[in-house]
């Protein structure tokens, strides 16, 4: 077996199973680029990023997803749609296949970790098939030095291998791609996809079950950030909410924009990159992602401007999941190391297409709690293929896919944080509709909620009047400093006042429906802080 790059000498493939013929160890961002175009798997944009196409999969496939159920996870594992179970002795199988299957061939090594803060770093070890595959590690894991690769020994073990097919009769997996977790063996395979986010997302799902469960520490998919002041910020929202929009802001610094750790002493991001949805970029819009796309970053399943190699971001011919990767130091005020203080402002951003919750609202301790494991927003047409009228979307502690435990568990760790830190503010934002529903209403100016963010940030909503709303209990402040008072209290924006009644009764039955699937994991402070129904609207 041939090796090459900058490898931890002590470490050997063939202890993992491995028979390869080449093995390109921790190779430069520049090196993986240039064996990509040598092997024809991809092109350079004009801005000198590498341009690639993941093939059948352009997103993930979570029903084929499966955790291995064995003696760590059989009774703390949540399990279900979510967290579907695999046999430890078909992972053994199928892993000495995939290990089978790299006999001989040429693959990608790197040596990376997870977690900002040192306490809780999750060392990984990546072989790849593909070296562009490799250069997503390589800007999306936290990256090691090079004395630290000399010594490094891994915790995981990700073996990815897209050209291997299951065999789902005999081998267990639901078709013939996977992505499969072993918690007693430390290793993710993935296989018959090419889709990098699998690997992210894996670690992703580790450490939501690892961190939890054995350090008390809340995993949390959002975003991140801290003003001059060292005050931190958290940044909660589905797609389509303005988590990375509102959280990106040159005057403060990012520390990461998808996915943290809450610790005892500090906020820290699990990455060393972004990964970020790249339709329909432009410079106006994201400036800092737009400046991002240089020679290091990869794009994925974009299209080129005909004849030309500038990136047509509009272009969703291939999928509307197109994506840039890169490192965080791409972007000009990404902190490092990238991670901060406790929180002073807690943001769940919603886009409610319904135009019931309030653009800005302060919420208890309790509310807070059963807002994280609701987790809502709504889909309007455009969004999505099919979708006509809105459409309420729940997902739990805003990312329940990655979940491994039941979410009142995150719940819960999130109300010991709020108890233990009394002075973190939670806001509830809403992006949506203001004086109707979608098709009546319009959408809230950006500047507006940008506007609201800050006056929260500055503490500058901290002595003013505030008043409850009467379904959802939440607290909306009588004013905000450049914003028009009379969008605060939505119910005051709509024509026809028992129209907006009738339609907050009906989010509030969706809320409380939602919630029912979680009820009995959720302790008796959780379920206080539902929305009333009120009977005679």
């Amino acid at each position: 077996m041939q090796e090459f790059g900058k490898k931890n000498p002590s470490v050997n493939l063939r202890d993992l199973g491995l028979n390869v013929g080449i093995a390109h160890w921790n190779l430069s961002p520049e090196e993986l680029s240039n064996k990509t175009l040598a092997l024809g798997q991809g092109e350079l944009s004009d801005t000198g990023a590498l341009s690639v196409n993941t093939g059948k999969f352009t997103g993930r496939s979570p029903k084929d997803k499966f955790t291995v159920k064995d003696d760590i996870t059989k009774d703390s594992v949540d399990w279900g749609d979510i967290n579907i179970p695999f046999e430890p002795e078909a992972f053994d199988k199928l892993y000495n296949k995939v290990c089978a299957y790299f006999d001989g061939k040429e693959v990608y090594v790197r040596d990376s970790y997870a977690c900002a803060d040192p306490k809780y770093r999750l060392n990984i070890r990546v072989v790849n098939e593909t070296p562009w595959a490799n250069l997503f590690c390589n800007d999306l894991f936290l990256r090691p030095t090079e004395e630290e690769i000399a010594t490094q020994t891994h915790d995981w073990l990700i073996l990815q291998a897209p050209g291997f097919y299951a065999d789902p009769a005999t081998d267990g997996t639901r078709q013939d791609n996977f992505t499969i977790v072993n918690f007693t063996r430390r290793i993710i395979i993935i296989g018959g996809t090419a889709y990098t986010g699998e690997m992210k997302k894996g670690i992703f799902g580790v450490l939501n079950f690892l961190l939890p469960h054995n350090h008390g520490v809340l995993s949390m998919h959002c975003s991140a950030n801290e003003g001059a002041e060292g005050d931190v910020s958290l940044f909660f929202g589905l797609s389509g909410t303005g988590k990375t929009t509102l959280s990106a802001d040159p005057n403060r610094a990012l520390i990461g924009d998808d996915e943290h750790g809450w610790a005892e002493s500090s906020i820290f991001n699990f990455e060393g990159g972004c990964y970020a949805k790249c339709i329909d970029l432009s410079a106006e819009k994201e400036p800092q992602i737009f400046a991002a796309v240089k020679p290091g970053a990869l794009l994925e399943n974009i299209k080129f401007v005909e004849g030309t190699k500038t990136v047509d971001y509009t272009d969703s011919t291939i999928t509307e999941n197109t994506r840039a990767a890169y490192p965080i130091d791409f972007i000009k005020n990404a902190k490092s190391p990238s991670y901060g203080g406790q929180p002073k402002n807690i943001f769940f951003l919603t886009c409610d297409a319904f135009g019931i919750l309030p653009p800005i609202s302060k919420l208890s301790k309790a509310q807070a709690m059963y807002h994280f494991i609701s987790g809502y927003t709504a889909k309007v047409a455009g969004t999505e293929v099919g979708v006509k009228e809105p459409q309420t979307t729940f997902s739990a502690c805003f990312g329940r896919v990655f979940l491994p435990l039941h979410p009142a568990k995150y719940a819960e760790l999130l109300g010991k944080k709020l108890e233990l830190h009394s002075d973190v503010n939670v806001w509830l934002i809403n992006t949506g509709w203001s004086g109707g529903a979608y098709g009546t209403g319009s959408r809230m100016k950006l500047g507006f909620t940008r506007a609201m963010i800050t006056a929260a940030m500055k503490g500058e909503l901290d002595n003013v009047e505030y008043k409850e709303h009467a379904v959802f209990g939440v607290q909306m402040p009588a004013n905000v400093p450049g914003v028009p008072s009379e969008i605060l209290f939505p119910r005051n924006t709509w024509a026809d006042k028992e129209g907006y009644d009738k339609q907050a009764n009906e989010l509030a039955k969706l809320f409380q429906n939602n919630f029912a699937k979680y009820a009995d994991g959720a302790n008796d402070e959780i379920r206080s802080a539902a929305p009333k129904v009120h009977q005679s609207a």
